[in-house]
């Protein structure tokens, strides 16, 4: 398994468009093969209050670009990306694979 995490670096002053953003992409990303682990909002209590995550489980890297095909055909996944880019709430996504360690 290979988990994608997806860093966002948000407009703070817009962090309630980037919430309606991550409450749009669970059934996007089910749909298009993607095991949602969910989206993550900064809190003002530790670190950075701009930083927002979401991580996304795929059986492996073949998975994953199925996936990405698929999702930019999704007409939900467009319009949830054409928000995004309206509201400018998102200023930075940066993505990187995680492979858990074995317990």
């Amino acid at each position: 398994m290979l988990t994608l995490c997806i860093r966002y670096t948000i407009d703070l002053h817009k962090s309630a468009d980037f919430e309606q953003y991550a409450r749009r992409w669970p059934e996007p990303v089910r749909r298009c093969g993607g095991d949602l682990l969910g989206y993550f909002l900064p809190t003002k209590f530790a670190g950075p209050t701009n930083a927002a995550y979401a991580l996304i489980r795929f059986k492996n890297l073949a998975a994953y670009e199925q996936y990405r095909e698929v999702l930019t055909k999704d007409p939900d996944a467009i319009a949830n990306g054409a928000a995004a880019d309206a509201s400018r709430c998102i200023l930075v996504e940066d993505r990187s694979f995680l492979q858990r360690v074995p317990e």
